[in-house]
């Protein structure tokens, strides 16, 4: 160990003081004296060169050396079975009788630090529909309209915000098999807007040759309501709704809409939203036409789909 850059002794002033005292009998009070330390502190050198010779001066922790930093297998096979019970850290380290610290330590080390790692995890399914249009995933997204550059970009919240703008909706439909995306931004999420999407949307696939059969939305208010219905009977549409709470289910148009915050939403400095809506058309081409999906065999959305009509 590196001595404190105010010590009294280093490794060789300790021995000089010792052999000082021992050779030469020069009193040991003295020595403490002209070294600026205690009597008490004098005697510990003495002891530890007369105990192990010259190496015993060298600097010790003063952590203790008896100090077990381990459980013994029998507390550690006890430690793990109360884990397994659910039982929090500290109460397990009080039922053994062992510090804290070393419990937590070993039973991180074990992979048992979080109580979520004591249960296996939920094997990834990856469900896809054979054919185009059999099922059509719809959502919508909330953004932020902005008159200037945001915080995101200058990092001041209170100069970069923009009061009293509200929201654009940003309503997504995506075809299942292909990935290929029909994207709107709107002003609001009612019914009348949604419908009016979806008819679009249905329109929009039709055109490039996807006869759509199926759509999935979450359970938001629009979603559920009669004209929702409705519409899905005379578009020819069976309507599936996800799961409550979860979101994966409709994890397709999730996926989507990340791409797109991180691609178009927020991938530069638009000076106002409206700049920024102005330049989804061109980021939706991209996507639909030239973006690779790992999902797709590494094939864009109009790729995937050339190959399915054939």
């Amino acid at each position: 160990m590196h001595s404190h850059p105010n010590a009294r002794l280093t490794q060789k002033g300790r021995l000089r003081l010792v052999t000082q005292h021992l050779e030469h009998g020069r009193s040991l009070k003295k020595l403490a004296a002209e070294n600026s330390i205690s009597l008490r502190c004098a005697y510990r050198w003495l002891a530890r060169y007369r105990a192990g010779g010259p190496s015993s001066l060298v600097e010790r922790r003063s952590v203790r050396r008896t100090q077990r930093r381990t459980l013994d297998p029998q507390r550690l096979q006890h430690a793990v079975d109360l884990r397994h019970q659910r039982l929090h850290l500290r109460h397990i380290a009080r039922l053994l009788q062992a510090p804290f610290s070393s419990v937590a330590r070993t039973l991180s080390l074990l992979g048992l630090g979080r109580l979520r790692n004591l249960e296996p995890k939920v094997p990834v399914q990856r469900n896809e529909w054979e054919h185009p249009g059999d099922l059509i995933h719809i959502d919508i997204k909330s953004l932020a309209r902005f008159r200037k550059v945001g915080h995101r970009i200058t990092g001041d919240r209170q100069q970069g915000r923009s009061y009293g703008v509200g929201y654009d909706k940003v309503h997504v439909a995506v075809d299942d098999a292909t990935r290929l995306a029909y994207v709107e931004v709107l002003e609001d999420e009612q019914k009348p807007t949604v419908i009016g999407f979806l008819s679009r949307a249905v329109a929009w696939f039709n055109g490039q040759g996807i006869e759509c059969r199926r759509v999935m939305s979450d359970n938001g208010p629009a979603y559920v309501s009669k004209a929702f219905a409705k519409a899905c009977r005379t578009l020819g549409l069976r309507h599936i709704r996800t799961r409550p709470y979860m979101p994966r289910t409709n994890g397709k148009a999730e996926r989507l809409i990340q791409t797109l915050c991180r691609e178009w939403a927020y991938a530069m400095a638009f000076p106002n939203s409206e700049e920024r809506n102005r330049w989804l058309p061109r980021s939706l081409s991209i996507y639909n036409r030239l973006r690779k999906h790992s999902a797709l065999g590494w094939l864009s959305p109009q790729q995937r789909l050339a190959e399915l009509l054939r």
